[in-house]
């Protein structure tokens, strides 16, 4: 049996909670959202699965860092604009031999977990595994996907419990290829599910929204390319529009976001395309529009 902190309470954090609490391992989750912290303590890491079964898994849910000191294994699955404060309240609980694996969306997530943690105790990878948050502590199961880590000498005992726990993981040699691949389907997908308040589907039945979803995604792909990133697919544009067919009937973690007035990664996806493709000189219209489109809707 793993030990294993989960950094987050959310959808995702919850999901991958209840499973690895249900293969046995043992759980902790540390958050700063109180109705969240209190349902996981009260009634466990609760899961809904594409069936529509539910049960609920034990987990020692925390809000004070200091009462998971020693922490081995960490997984970050926070917001990306929540990540400054995860990398200080791992810097009061993660082990000087420690490893914090972020799996979040976006970029910069990365260089903030090594700012203050150093780069010998970070790990990256990707998930595409899909959940909605129905409420706190509890969770439905998405689309499965895929957990992918990079080559890391530490993350054996993870890339184990995660395995036992049902999930498809593979390791790779560049996870930073993985991780702007995962950028340029977000970019394409997400902020357009955000501002028309559909599933990732309903895009692929718009033509409109159909091709800006592909603008979206050459636009990411271009930028990519000029930070000498090869990403995992030749066509931005069809895997777009192959990742939205395969989760047609889910709702971006974007949209979901929208619809709870919560903020939004929009920052750390659309608008890291923009602001990396103005260094590059590469155009990056479709995604600039939609960066501040988003932020509006928050008021931003």
């Amino acid at each position: 049996m793993s030990e294993v902190l989960i950094v987050g309470t959310g959808a995702l954090a919850t999901l991958f909670a209840a499973r690895l609490a249900r293969a046995g391992h043992a759980v902790s989750m540390l958050g700063t959202w109180q109705n969240g912290l209190q349902a996981l303590s009260e009634g466990g890491a609760r899961l809904v699965e594409v069936n529509g079964s539910e049960r609920a898994y034990p987990v020692n849910a925390q809000r004070d860092p200091r009462n998971l000191r020693g922490t081995q294994i960490a997984l970050v699955l926070v917001k990306a604009w929540q990540t400054e404060r995860a990398a200080q309240q791992l810097q009061e609980c993660l082990a000087p031999g420690g490893l914090a694996v972020t799996l979040q969306n976006g970029l910069g997530n990365r260089e903030i977990l090594v700012r203050a943690l150093g780069a010998n105790r970070i790990a990256i990878g990707t998930s595409t595994t899909g959940a909605t948050l129905l409420g706190p502590g509890l969770a439905r199961a998405g689309g499965e996907g895929v957990v992918s880590l990079e080559q890391h000498p530490g993350l054996a005992p993870l890339e184990q419990a995660l395995k036992e726990s049902g999930f498809n993981v593979r390791v790779v040699e560049d996870a930073g290829s993985l991780i702007w691949g995962k950028l340029v389907i977000n970019a394409a997908i997400n902020p357009l599910t955000a501002l028309l308040r559909v599933t990732n589907g309903e895009l692929l039945r718009r033509p409109a929204a159909r091709s800006l979803m592909g603008d979206l995604a050459c636009e990411a792909a271009a930028v990519a390319e000029a930070e000498g990133i090869r990403l995992p697919f030749e066509d931005p544009a069809a895997m777009a529009e192959q990742v939205a067919h395969e989760t047609a009937g889910n709702r971006s973690s974007m949209f979901q976001d929208v619809r709870r007035g919560a903020p939004t990664e929009i920052d750390a996806i659309c608008g890291a395309v923009t602001t990396r493709g103005a260094r590059h000189g590469v155009p990056t219209p479709v995604n600039s529009v939609c960066w501040r489109l988003v932020l509006s809707l928050a008021g931003g």
